[in-house]
């Protein structure tokens, strides 16, 4: 299974997570590691992340973001903070792609602003 498909799965398992109260180990039986390595950091970092996120998202509530474009800026969020073998570009473009694909209409170039933001202040630091 290619990177992309296991990315898409941990989106989805978090997404599930919030809708649905079920824990990730319910959700992900038997994950790839990939998978398995995002959804944990994901959840390890998740305070962090929430604020990130809150904090470049002007003007909205972090709760009021839909569900499933909250978990794609958290992934990505979290291959960008966390993950060096992941380059930048490839967060954003992989995280650009989800939501293109799964989310509405506004949310890839809601996630390309938030992520583009990210990536500017860390390439400058």
């Amino acid at each position: 299974m290619r990177r992309s498909e296991q990315r898409r799965d941990a989106v989805f398992a978090l997404y599930q997570r919030d809708v649905t109260g079920r824990s990730l180990d319910e959700l992900l039986p038997s994950a790839r590691p990939f998978t398995r390595d995002l959804t944990t950091g994901v959840d390890d970092h998740a305070s962090e992340l929430d604020s990130e996120i809150a904090a470049r998202a002007h003007g909205w509530d972090l709760n009021r973001l839909a569900a499933l474009d909250r978990n794609v800026l958290r992934v990505a969020l979290y291959e960008i903070r966390h993950r060096e073998d992941i380059p930048i570009e490839v967060a954003i473009d992989e995280a650009v792609a989800l939501a293109r694909e799964y989310c509405g209409a506004e949310a890839p170039g809601f996630v390309n602003g938030i992520l583009g933001a990210v990536a500017r202040e860390q390439v400058g630091s």
